[in-house]
């Protein structure tokens, strides 16, 4: 994609003449760096996100891209005081509502183009303003506007009187209007094939399959694939350093029981295991499984070592009313989005663990993008410093030559790649002070 980006990325391009005018008017401006020009524009909603129809420029994009190597003789100025204008534009376009992981035709977010173009200034400002977004949808998320009950039995008795009329009108509306599209909106983004599109009662739902060193549903997306092992070494590493011997420990999800191995080689006193996929739980208790009923008969105390079946949403609170602690809890289920990770870090996470424990989780947040790699750490790291908590980042290199292609090398059999980035941010947590 980059060398076939690099040679579209000259302004007669992106901004074509077929553009209508309402939104090249705005993307010249942008492109340009024209910030006094620009902001009399932008004072109608919306005008910051636009987009060209057929190669999904937006005003972001066109300042960003004004500062690559092939465009830098058409503007004024050395290349310091080029970046310099063009952060001021994007600034002003991501504080008047420009979207920060808006993609063009050639597949990029305006982070996207950033990183390829080498700059970090501006790649920076995309990334602030990813985290600002997605705090703020959060916030959103969880907000719920509270209605008396008098207001919903008013609401109640109106709308039995007018569902029907309501009904007809509407229906005689869809006959005689056409879709309305928003012009200033109008570009289809390429579509992607990375990451699986499920949900864990959909994924809870599915035959699985172990085979080749990977886990795939019925789908055939990856649910836990070998080639994370040397993630996963490093994470018990930092979890228990040293290797200590003895410890306390709870993991959520046990896939293939790669993570759950390398615990058990450090001969643990307390080793729990919650897992919710039947398939799964057949696969613990079979004949290759060294998790099964004689792993837990071999327990150095009653109920020491023990798979728990079920989800942890279930199971979790359970263990906190038995009063159940840990030294090093690691996360990593398959179906559920960053609100449920968040959930178990915020609301489970200071109970179970001890004061000097350790919590982990398999950071495969964002990880289709760099820049929404980026994003998602600076939000799970605020959200987990509301929670009481630390984080340490540990940067490790991913090898990414059986991985960098779609259906090829580790992938081949697998749907869709979860993961696409050459560097791994491995998070280790502690409780504060």
């Amino acid at each position: 994609m980059a060398a076939a980006a690099v040679e579209k990325d000259s302004i007669e391009e992106r901004i074509p003449a077929s553009c209508p005018a309402a939104i090249s008017q705005i993307l010249y401006h942008a492109w340009h760096h024209d910030l006094a020009g620009l902001k009399p524009l932008l004072r109608v909603p919306g005008r910051a996100s636009v987009q060209e129809p057929t190669t999904g420029e937006t005003p972001i994009h066109a300042a960003i891209r004004a500062c690559a190597p092939v465009n830098r003789d058409a503007l004024d100025g050395e290349e310091a005081e080029v970046v310099e204008r063009a952060k001021a534009v994007v600034h002003e376009l991501f504080m008047t509502g420009a979207i920060w992981n808006d993609v063009d035709s050639n597949d990029e977010t305006p982070g996207c183009l950033a990183t390829r173009l080498g700059l970090k200034d501006l790649y920076t400002l995309c990334v602030e303003a990813g985290v600002r977004a997605e705090l703020l949808f959060g916030l959103l998320d969880g907000y719920e506007e509270l209605e008396s009950d008098d207001e919903e039995e008013e609401e109640g008795e109106a709308a039995e009187g007018e569902a029907q009329e309501e009904e007809e009108e509407n229906a005689a509306d869809a006959e005689e209007e056409p879709e309305v599209i928003d012009s200033d909106r109008a570009f289809v983004a390429p579509k992607r094939t990375v990451g699986p599109d499920v949900n864990s009662e959909d994924y809870l739902r599915s035959n699985l399959t172990y085979s080749d060193g990977k886990l795939v549903d019925s789908s055939h997306n990856g649910v836990m694939m070998a080639w994370e092992t040397s993630i996963m070494r490093t994470s018990v590493e930092s979890l228990l350093p040293g290797l200590a011997i003895g410890r306390r420990i709870l993991n959520i999800g046990f896939g293939m029981g790669i993570i759950d191995a390398m615990f058990a080689e450090t001969h643990p006193s307390k080793h729990h295991i919650i897992e919710a996929h039947p398939a799964v739980l057949e696969h613990v208790n079979g004949p290759e499984s060294k998790f099964g009923k004689e792993w837990e008969a071999s327990s150095p105390s009653d109920g020491a070592y023990k798979v728990h079946a079920g989800k942890w949403q279930d199971v979790v609170p359970k263990l906190l009313e038995q009063g159940e602690t840990y030294d090093a809890i690691y996360f990593d289920t398959f179906g559920e989005d960053y609100g449920q990770l968040r959930t178990f870090f915020t609301e489970y996470v200071p109970g179970l663990l001890e004061e000097e424990g350790k919590f982990g989780f398999f950071n495969g947040l964002g990880a289709d993008r760099k820049v929404c790699y980026d994003v998602y750490a600076q939000v799970v790291e605020m959200h987990l410093s509301d929670a009481g908590m630390d984080v340490e980042w540990q940067e490790l290199s991913v090898d990414m030559k059986d991985l960098g292609k779609e259906g090829e090398g580790e992938w081949q059999g697998v749907k869709r790649r979860y993961w696409t980035l050459d560097k791994y941010r491995l998070p280790t947590c502690t409780l504060m002070g």
